[in-house]
Formats: structure tokens, sequence, C-alpha cells
């Protein structure tokens, strides 16, 4: 079991779409997962179909109870095929905006909330992804003291590679405090175009940060974009570029080690490029 922090302090880049793919990659292959919504847009709780949830993530995070995600724990609202393990959700709303509010002016243990709060509940999943919000603030420290990795997200686009520094030298800090947790699991490019500027900037991403950029990049398809807007998992969706999508979900979770590919052990976190062959889905 790994806790995996899905960051960039940047908004738009995709945090939720790369944490909602991921999640259809475990569920489809068997595999216990669970989403931690800790963004108050709650993107990732209505893209996995839960518009109703009572008690969130911001329940936990004001208490310092030990395992009490327990209690707000839901189960998601996709139609999975038959083998796959429905997604478990710890659903956000907006309330979660003042919670952090509120942390702030807690001295003593406001970063480590999140962790309590899954103290003896990580343990009941195969993989636990944390789905952080667009800025280094409070939750998003949560998520990183919480984690065992991080995965960045980073679009092709000018000063992408600036925030990927800056989250990059946050988990150093953090690491520096807590026996070299999380590790950098790899930098993930999404929405990669077909543009030459993409194209570009995909490059530099991977000149700056040789050896940690995951292959394949997840590249800009509306299916994605549909299946999220529709509370679908892009790998039980029947569009053009569905299944190319959900192919490069699963890879990248091979690397991630969150699945592993038929036949082999799965991949450790530290990634090199080129280094995993496509993953063909369960039927």
């Amino acid at each position: 079991m790994a806790v995996t922090a899905v960051v960039n302090q940047k908004g738009g880049v995709g945090k939720t779409t790369v944490t909602l793919g991921l999640a259809a990659a475990a569920a489809t292959a068997g595999r216990s997962v669970l989403v931690v919504d800790l963004d108050p847009q709650a993107n990732a709780t209505t893209g996995l179909g839960v518009f109703d949830a009572v008690t969130t993530t911001e329940t936990v995070l004001g208490s310092e109870r030990p395992g009490s995600l327990a209690g707000v724990v839901t189960t998601a609202g996709w139609e999975l095929p038959p083998g796959a393990c429905q997604v478990a959700l710890a659903p956000s709303s907006p309330r979660l905006a003042m919670c952090e509010r509120q942390l702030a002016m807690d001295v003593i243990g406001a970063q480590d909330r999140l962790a309590v709060a899954l103290d003896g509940v990580a343990d009941r999943y195969d993989e636990v992804i944390i789905d952080c919000p667009p800025s280094l603030g409070l939750l998003t420290v949560n998520a990183l003291f919480a984690a065992d990795r991080v995965l960045i997200v980073a679009e092709p686009a000018a000063w992408s590679s600036d925030g990927v520094d800056q989250i990059l030298t946050n988990v150093a800090r953090i690491a520096d405090r807590r026996e070299g947790r999380p590790e950098v699991a790899g930098i993930v490019v999404n929405r990669l175009g077909r543009t030459r500027d993409a194209n570009y900037w995909n490059q530099q991403l991977r000149e700056l940060h040789p050896g940690r950029v995951c292959d394949p990049p997840i590249r800009l398809r509306a299916a994605v974009a549909e299946a999220a807007a529709g509370s679908t998992a892009v790998h039980t969706m029947r569009r053009d570029g569905a299944d190319a999508a959900a192919d490069e979900f699963d890879r990248l979770a091979t690397q991630l080690g969150i699945i592993e590919r038929r036949g082999v052990e799965a991949v450790p976190a530290a990634i090199e490029a080129n280094a995993v062959a496509p993953l063909h889905r369960p039927a």
C-alpha cells in the first residue's frame, strides 16, 4: 500500500484528471483504491459521481482523532465492469476552504491532521490517492505529510517548470524532517497536444528534470475531459480516444507500481523514461 499525493500549486494542469485516471486504472485492474479529495473545488468528488456527501474531509481535518477518515468514506458512483473494484472516496466540499483558514490559526499539529485521520484507514486499501488543491497552503502541506510519495502534474506550457521546481523544493524540505518521506515518484506531463509549443515545453521539462518525467505523457483528448464532466471512468467510455487514454493511464499506473504489468513485477516508483511497454486493460 502506498499513499500518493497528486500535486502542483498551479491551477488548470489537470491534477484531478490524473487522479481519476489512476483510480480508474487501479479499479479496473482489481485493486482497491481510496481517493481523498483535498480540494475545496471538489472536482474529484463530483467526477466520481458523488454530489450529496454530508460528511467530508473538512470534518476530519477539524479534529485530531486517529482513523477518523473512515467515518467520511463513501462509495463512488462509477459503473465499472465485472471484476473491477469500486472506488472509495473521502469527499470534499467548498467548506474545506474555511477549514484551511482555521488550520492556519492552529499553532500545534496543523500540518499532520490528514496523516492522523488516515492512521489505520490507509491500510485497508491497495492504494490511496490524494487530489490536492492548486496551492501550497496547509491543505497541500497536510497531503505531503500524509503521503509516501508525490506525483507532480505539469502541463507543457511556459512557467510550468517553475511550479515543478517549487514543489520539489517543498517536498525536499518535508522529506528532510521525515526520514526521506515523501519521495518524488515522478513528473507526469498532462494534456500534451500536437503543437510545436507543447512539444517544446515537454522537452524542456525532460531536460530540466532528467529521469523524473514519466512516459508516456497523458495526451490532450476530448474523451478524458468528457469522462470527468460526465462522472464516468474513461476506462468504460465508448468513444474515439477513450481506449488510448485509458492505456496511457494504465501505463502510468504501472510505472508507479499501482498496478502490475502482466507476467512481471511492478516497476519501482523511481521512473526512467521509456521504461514500460503498453499495458492493455482487462476485458
